[in-house]
C-alpha cells in the first residue's frame, strides 16, 4: 500500500513557550467537535407490502381484544402461569442473551473509544557510562525502567517524565459512523432477548399443553380399557354358558390388549414433556413435577391482532431486523469514509534532565507537537472490496427484513385461521363423542342381553375410542393456535418504541 503523507511538526525543547502548549492542548481537545462532518446517509428503500387489515381479522374492532403483557394469565391456570414466571426467571436460553447484551455493550465502547484522545504517560532513567579499553558492555534493571550503557570512562546520566496524546480527527464520519453500527447492533441484542424471552415462554405454553394433552388422552385410554375389560368379563361368562363362541372370546381379548398397548406410548408421551418442561424452567428432571390436569380446565382467551401496522413496533423479531439493518447502513457510512485522507494529532510534554534533583527545575520542561495526513493511493482495492462486502451485508439485511415482516403477517393469519377452525373442530367432536358413547353404551346394553353381536359391540367402541382421541387432539391444537396467536403479536402490547432496559442484577439470577 501506497500512501501520501503530509507532517507538519515543531519539535522545541525549551523553558517557555507555555502558550504553545495551550495551543496543542486546544487542538486535540477541540478535535472530536471537528469530526463526524458529513457523516452521510445510507438509507436503502423499505418498499413494504402493507396490508389495510388481516383477511382472518373478523369484524371487531381492531384494538377491542388486544393482548396484555402477561397474557398467559388469561388462560386461568395458576401452575402454567408459575411456569411462566420461573422460566423468565431461570431459562438459560434467557440468560444466553442477557449476557449478549452485555458483550454488545462492551464492544459499543470499544468502536468508541477512537472518537476520544488517548493519553499516555512515561517515566525513564537511564544511565550510560563509558568501559575502559574502548570495549562496550550494557545492563538492565528490570522492572525499574533504568538502562545503563557502558561506552567508556566516564558516566552519564538522563531522567525524564512525559505525558504523549494522540487523536485522529474524524473528520469524514468514519469512526463515528463505526460507533453508530454498533449502538444499532447492541440494539438489537436486546431485542434478541425479547425475541428469547417470548420463545421460551411459548414454549414453556405449548409444552405444559402437551403434558395436559398426554394426561387426558391417558385417561381416555384407560376408560375405554376399563370399558373392554367389562366387556371380556361379559363374553367369559357367555362363553362359559355356551352363548359366545372361543372367536368372539379371542377377538375381545384381542381388544384388550390393544387397548392395554396403547397407555405406553402415551406414558412416553407424558413424561417427556415434564422433563422438557423442567428444561425450560432451568431445574433437573428428576427434581421437578407438573400436577396438570384437564385441558377443560384451560380457558382459550379472546384475542384480535389489531391492524398490521402496528405489529412493526410489536414484533421484536421486526424490530431486531431493523436494527441490523441500521448497522449495517451506518457500516456503510464507515466503509465509505475510509477512502478519505485521515489527519493525526498528536502531542508529547514532559520534564527531562540529567540530574534527577533539577528533574523538575527551570529548563526542564519540553514540547512536541505534529500533525500528519495520510491519504491511501494504492491499497490493491481493499477499501472498495470492503466498501462492496458492507453493502452485500446492507442487502442482506434488507431483505431479512422485508421477509421479517411479511413472515408476521403470515404469522398471524396461520395462527388465525388455525384457531378458528380447531374452535369449530372442538365444537364438532363434543358432537360427535357424545352420540358415539351412547351408541357404545347401547350395545353393550343389548350385549347383556343377547340382542347384538360382539362386532356391534367393537366397532362402536373403536368409534368412541376415535372420536375421544380427536377431541383430545382439538383442544390440544386450539390451545397451541392461541399460544401461537399470542406469539405472532409479539407477546404482549409494549408502548411503541419502547424498549425494555437491562437491569443490572439481571444477569445473575438468570444464570442460576
Amino acid at each position: 500500500m501506497l500512501a501520501f503523507s503530509m507532517i507538519g511538526k515543531v519539535s522545541r525543547r525549551t523553558t517557555h513557550g507555555p502558550g504553545k502548549f495551550r495551543f496543542a492542548v486546544s487542538t486535540l481537545l477541540l478535535g472530536p467537535a471537528l469530526s463526524g462532518c458529513i457523516l452521510g446517509t445510507e438509507r436503502p428503500d423499505l418498499n413494504l407490502d402493507m396490508p389495510a387489515a388481516y383477511r382472518e381479522g373478523g369484524r371487531t374492532a381492531p384494538d377491542a381484544h388486544l393482548p396484555a403483557v402477561d397474557w398467559w394469565r388469561d388462560f386461568k391456570s395458576s401452575e402454567l402461569t408459575s411456569l411462566m414466571d420461573a422460566a423468565q426467571l431461570y431459562n438459560l436460553d434467557i440468560a444466553v442473551a442477557i449476557a449478549q447484551i452485555v458483550q454488545a455493550d462492551a464492544q459499543v465502547g470499544v468502536q468508541g473509544a477512537p472518537l476520544l484522545p488517548s493519553v499516555t504517560g512515561t517515566a525513564n532513567a537511564e544511565q550510560s557510562r563509558s568501559a575502559s579499553g574502548g570495549g562496550l558492555g550494557s545492563s538492565s534493571l528490570a522492572g525499574t525502567g533504568l538502562t545503563s550503557v557502558s561506552t567508556g570512562g566516564s558516566t552519564f546520566s538522563q531522567y525524564s517524565l512525559g505525558l504523549s496524546a494522540s487523536y485522529m480527527i474524524d473528520f469524514w464520519g468514519k469512526n463515528r459512523a463505526t460507533l453508530h453500527a454498533a449502538e444499532e447492533s447492541a440494539t438489537a441484542s436486546r431485542y434478541n432477548r425479547e425475541v428469547v424471552t417470548l420463545t421460551a415462554i411459548v414454549t414453556v405454553a405449548n409444552t405444559y399443553f402437551q403434558v395436559l394433552a398426554a394426561q387426558d388422552q391417558l385417561r381416555v385410554a384407560r376408560r375405554n380399557l376399563a370399558a373392554a375389560e367389562r366387556i371380556l368379563t361379559l363374553i367369559k361368562q357367555q362363553f362359559a354358558g355356551g352363548t359366545a363362541s372361543q372367536l368372539d372370546l379371542s377377538q375381545q381379548e384381542t381388544q384388550v390388549a390393544t387397548e392395554r398397548a396403547a397407555i405406553p406410548p402415551l406414558e412416553i408421551t407424558l413424561r417427556q414433556n415434564i422433563a422438557a418442561l423442567a428444561v425450560l424452567v432451568g431445574r433437573a428432571p428428576a427434581n421437578f413435577t407438573v400436577k396438570g390436569g384437564l385441558m377443560t380446565q384451560i380457558a382459550v382467551p379472546r384475542v384480535t391482532p389489531g391492524l398490521p401496522s402496528e405489529l412493526l413496533n410489536q414484533r421484536p423479531d421486526i424490530r431486531q431486523a431493523e436494527a441490523q439493518l441500521a448497522s449495517s447502513n451506518f457500516s456503510v457510512e464507515s466503509a465509505r469514509a475510509a477512502f478519505f485522507p485521515q489527519i493525526q494529532l498528536t502531542a508529547q510534554t514532559g520534564v527531562q534532565s540529567a540530574a534527577l534533583a533539577a528533574l523538575f527545575g527551570p529548563g526542564a520542561w519540553f514540547y512536541t507537537l505534529s500533525a500528519g495526513l495520510t491519504q491511501p493511493l494504492f491499497d490493491g482495492f481493499l477499501l472498495e472490496s470492503q466498501l462492496k462486502q458492507a453493502k452485500g451485508v446492507q442487502l442482506q439485511n434488507l431483505q431479512a427484513y422485508r421477509k421479517a415482516v411479511l413472515s408476521a403477517f403470515s404469522d398471524v393469519e396461520k395462527a388465525l385461521v388455525a384457531l378458528s377452525q380447531s374452535t369449530l373442530q372442538e365444537r364438532l367432536e363434543v358432537e360427535a363423542v357424545a352420540a358415539a358413547r351412547k351408541a357404545f353404551e347401547v350395545s353393550e346394553t343389548q350385549l347383556r342381553a343377547g340382542t347384538v353381536n360382539l362386532i356391534t359391540v367393537l366397532q362402536t367402541q373403536q368409534t368412541l375410542l376415535t372420536n375421544e382421541n380427536a377431541l383430545a387432539q382439538a383442544r390440544l391444537n386450539k390451545l397451541l393456535a392461541a399460544s401461537s396467536l399470542f406469539q405472532a403479536l409479539g407477546g404482549g402490547w409494549t408502548p411503541t418504541g419502547q424498549l425494555s432496559s437491562l437491569p443490572q442484577d439481571e444477569a445473575a439470577p438468570s444464570a442460576q
